[in-house]
């Protein structure tokens, strides 16, 4: 083929390309203009639909105000009516509802107010509540354009609310009138089940109780604006005193209180019916003849009211007469209605609980029957409240309580938590006990101590019977707490830094149960006390506290009062009972409490001296020799330790963890707590931190393992203060292959770990760059260490530093009492480090206001020369006293 015919070729297939392009393009064209056709015709069609819709909505909510138009013309435009009314137009924003798409997440929409009640005028706003399950996206953005849209269009006057759920979570206290109207929600499109939710967050006592306080405030304020007298000569039937704002007052107040109020209202209920029906049937009017919410009843109105009401009279000035002498009648049988509502209307305090004047009533009987586990919080409300249950509650128990077990009280942990927190020693637990005694509660909450009820020991000794004597006991310890006499102050500060009294009020509960039967009654208590514990669910180391004052509950009398005290046998045998500072305090304040209640001379001045002498004795042998007494290889604790070690933990490693620890390690700590401080301590190499930050209970717990090393005591508290942590109890512990064990009790006052997520793993990262010397913990501590309030807060105790060197044969004993301000520790152990000590034992507790810290140290390995000591006590009360 020549070149010519070549490029022939190659033009005719370009020219067949640019043919077949220019007919791709008509086809893309002809396809175009064809889809740029259809799309008008959706269009078109989309707003010919959305215009039928709003037309035949616009039509019917033109028929229900036509409809309330015609009723209200005819003098009907009463309580049925508003209610069709509101039936009506909750169909009309179903329609709506349907027609803006769906949202894209839950939503509800909720009538509030008098659309809430179903009391819909012709004129009245329509206020809603658009409630979204989750955070509102662009879908519910757009789901709200096109729901609310349309209304304004419709020209309905809508005041509306549009939140989420979650923010339910901290109602807003400076809107009481949003959350009043809230008692009247109901659903009208969506999900109704938001609204169960909402109701949950939102019905509380607590919220019911400030509701309360902010309606009658609200009443207040707006009677002052009318002079405070329903006699207005031209009265606004919605706002004026005895007008329907009153009477839903009323309503309001019962709902928020008592259910059941309005039925014992002395007048006849069906009045405030009558006279709802009459005022609403006016306001209709009203609004019928201005065109708009107009609700004062003028002049000029009271002619047409009285005339479409069908008043008689020859004259307009006779029909008016009598419309507003029957307008007067019923004002005042709600004014007077409203009163009698709120002289009366307990406050809510509880579930099914109000306050009323004679004290805790339950607020329906009926309900209360049927849940036995409500009745313990009438007393804890009592308590709180500084009342009485009221005696028509304590019939309402005594005629059910019969037929109860046990398990009916305490069947959820809820159930078993309230049984404890109403065991709190505090003013009123001896008389709430009382009334429980009395009313058959407490023998069928604890059958073991219903076997001892008006039970009488002949022994010429006790001057009451036992179970009286078992609820003096309770009282004399809710005495000593609140004590302001001064001989008192020594054991009351012994009862402020004694922990979960609790669980010292439930053993004196049943220290003498066993007396049922005349055989030695302490093991029989103990052997009683088991069941109880079982039911309640109480283990571990409260279980075992309870056990142990139950069974031990007379050894420190028979140690004060027939031993030779001053005999440091006598006070070292007393100490291996008790093993802890904490059992100490709670035998003791058992004791004391015991012994007085025998009869009212039994507890002498000498008796209380000689149990105080064997406290402090006793005390300062727990904690001044606490590191002169190591573990050994056969001691009791270790061999049970080691029995019931877990497979993962071999024998030798045990050992190895607690050898030259102090004996008392093994009575601190739980058998868990051990095998779980051995689990941090493996493999642990220099400049590591292995740690734990767990919650228990009220508390939490820090662990922390490492290699001893300079600063590392002082810097763990400046860590746990960075953070707003303060340290409630701890111990410090070091063995002599260097390993640290530090263990502290915190509470998280600022709520730092609640409320921060990863707040748990940050601290503990924290921890660990701090020792490793990878962070500066006074750059940590800096914001904190010169706070003027806290060192206020601590100003009102004067520090006090003791040290001694001759309680212990390894230690130097440092003493220290202070003001409990945060970061504390941090700075005496900063002090105790400059001054070249070391700390092989911390021991610290609070007392109130007080941080009471015992320090076990050495320099170069032995005791402080009296000049350290004088040099070191100068540095701290320096240091304490804020002169640095």
């Amino acid at each position: 083929m020549s070149k010519r015919q070549k490029q022939s070729g190659a033009t005719t297939r370009e020219a067949r390309g640019t043919a077949a392009t220019r007919a791709a393009r008509g086809t893309a064209a002809t396809k175009g203009a064809r889809s740029t056709a259809a799309t008008r015709v959706a269009r078109s069609s989309a707003a010919t639909k959305a215009a039928r819709d709003t037309a035949a909505t616009r039509a019917a909510l033109d028929a229900a105000r036509d409809e309330l138009r015609a009723d209200s013309e005819r003098g009907a435009g009463g309580r049925v009516a508003l209610e069709r009314h509101a039936d009506r137009v909750d169909d009309v924003l179903r329609q709506l509802y349907a027609d803006a798409g769906a949202p894209g997440l839950p939503v509800a929409v909720i009538a509030l107010g008098g659309y809430g009640r179903r009391h819909l005028s012709l004129h009245s706003d329509i206020d809603l509540l658009v409630l979204f399950g989750g955070r509102i996206n662009r879908a519910g953005e757009r789901f709200l354009r096109a729901f609310l849209n349309p209304l304004w269009d419709l020209g309905v006057v809508v005041g509306h609310q549009v939140r989420e759920i979650d923010e339910f979570a901290d109602l807003e206290i400076d809107n009481p009138e949003f959350l009043l109207a809230l008692l009247d929600a109901r659903p009208v499109a969506g999900q109704a089940d938001l609204l169960d939710r909402l109701g949950a967050m939102f019905h509380t006592a607590r919220t019911h109780a400030y509701l309360q306080r902010s309606l009658l405030k609200l009443i207040e304020e707006r009677h002052a604006k009318f002079n405070d007298t329903l006699y207005q000569l031209e009265p606004d039937v919605k706002e004026a005193p005895g007008s329907l704002r009153d009477l839903m007052a009323a309503r309001t107040l019962a709902a928020l209180t008592d259910p059941l109020l309005l039925r014992r209202v002395p007048a006849d209920p069906e009045r405030l019916d009558e006279a709802e029906d009459f005022m609403l049937r006016v306001r209709s009017i009203l609004h019928l003849e201005c065109g708009r919410n107009q609700n004062v009843l003028s002049h000029e109105l009271q002619e047409r009211a009285a005339e479409l009401l069908g008043y008689p009279g020859v004259e307009p000035r006779q029909q008016v007469e009598r419309l507003m002498s029957d307008y007067f009648r019923h004002a005042r049988t709600v004014s007077r209605l409203l009163e009698w509502a709120r002289r009366t209307a307990p406050v809510p305090v509880g579930p099914n609980l109000g306050l009323s004047r004679d004290g805790i009533r339950f607020l329906d009987t009926v309900d209360a029957e049927q849940k036995p586990a409500s009745w313990i919080g009438a007393f804890q409300a009592a308590i709180d409240a500084d009342v009485e249950v009221t005696e028509e509650t304590l019939s309402c128990i005594e005629r059910s309580v019969d037929g109860c077990s046990p398990e009916d009280f305490i069947a959820e942990p809820a159930d078993r938590a309230a049984v404890l927190g109403l065991l709190k020693p505090r003013p009123r637990l001896y008389a709430a006990l009382s009334q429980m005694h009395d009313c058959g509660l407490l023998g069928r909450l604890f059958p073991e101590f219903q076997a001892i009820s008006w039970r009488v020991v002949r022994d010429f000794y006790h001057k009451y019977t036992v179970d009286e004597h078992t609820l003096l006991t309770i009282r004399n310890l809710e005495r000593l707490v609140r004590t302001a006499a001064p001989y008192r102050q020594r054991f009351k500060s012994v009862a402020a830094g004694a922990p979960s009294l609790e669980l010292l009020v439930l053993a004196l509960l049943l220290h003498d149960v066993g007396k049922w039967r005349d055989d030695e009654h302490a093991p029989e208590s103990v052997r009683m006390a088991v069941d109880v514990l079982d039911r309640l669910q109480i283990t571990g180391e409260a279980r075992e506290t309870v056990l142990f004052l139950i069974g031990n509950h007379l050894r420190m009398s028979l140690a004060a009062f027939r031993r030779d005290t001053e005999d440091p046998a006598i006070v070292k045998e007393f100490a291996a009972l008790v093993g802890t500072e904490d059992r100490l305090k709670m035998l003791c304040l058992m004791t004391l409490a015991d012994i007085e209640a025998v009869s009212p001379d039994t507890l002498t001045p000498w008796k209380e001296e000689l149990i105080w002498r064997l406290y402090v004795d006793t005390y300062n042998y727990l904690t001044q020799r606490y590191g002169d007494e190591l573990i050994d290889q056969d001691q009791p604790g270790l061999v049970e330790l080691l029995t019931g070690r877990p497979d993962d933990l071999p024998e030798t490693e045990i050992r190895r963890f607690v050898e030259g620890l102090p004996q008392r390690y093994l009575q601190l700590f739980p058998r868990e707590a051990v095998y779980h401080h051995v689990r941090l301590a493996r493999d642990i190499g220099p400049d590591e931190v292995h740690a734990s930050l767990e919650s228990s209970d009220s508390a939490w717990i820090v662990a922390v393992v490492t290699l001893d090393k300079p600063l590392v005591f002082s810097n763990i508290c400046g860590v746990l203060s960075s953070f707003g942590i303060s340290i409630l109890r701890g111990n410090a512990l070091t063995n002599p292959n260097g390993l640290v064990l530090d263990v502290f009790q915190c509470s998280d006052d600022e709520r730092f770990l609640e409320l921060n997520p990863g707040a748990h793993d940050q601290v503990l990262q924290v921890l660990r760059d701090v020792v490793a010397a990878h962070v500066d913990v006074e750059t940590l501590m800096r914001g904190r260490e010169h706070s003027t309030l806290q060192w206020n807060q601590a100003a009102r105790v004067p520090p006090v530093v003791h040290i001694d060197n001759q309680a212990s044969g390894r230690y130097t004993i440092l003493d220290i009492v202070a003001g409990n301000a945060v970061g504390l520790l941090y700075r005496i152990s900063r002090v105790i480090s400059a001054n070249g000590c070391e700390v092989d034992l911390v021991l610290m507790s609070t007392e109130g206001e007080r941080a009471i810290d015992v320090f076990h140290i050495t320099k170069a390995g032995i005791k402080l020369t009296e000049a350290e000591q004088r040099r070191l006590t100068s540095d701290l009360h320096t240091t304490l006293e804020g002169l640095v």
